[in-house]
């Protein structure tokens, strides 16, 4: 699996009827709300070795699958 995929995998487990890969508003449209991203923080850093901080937690940095890589890569993440 690669890292791109467990991102997705990540997200699948939150709402598994998104298509993740071609949604440019999950927060703004509210796909993703506050507990969702309370628990997508918390599998990012394990998962990837990060540590997103309340700095971090930007609607901007998770509205997209690529704002999630973008924020991961900056961080450190390999993906």
């Amino acid at each position: 699996m690669t890292e791109m995929d467990e991102l997705i995998a990540i997200l699948d487990s939150l709402h598994s009827n998104v298509d993740w890969e071609n949604e440019s508003a999950l927060i703004d449209s509210g796909l993703l709300d506050s507990f969702d991203i309370i628990a997508l923080v918390s599998e990012l850093n394990s998962a990837f070795g990060v540590e997103i901080g309340l700095e971090h937690l930007e609607p901007e940095n998770f509205n997209t699958v690529g704002a999630m890589v973008n924020l991961l890569r900056a961080l450190g993440a390999v993906i």
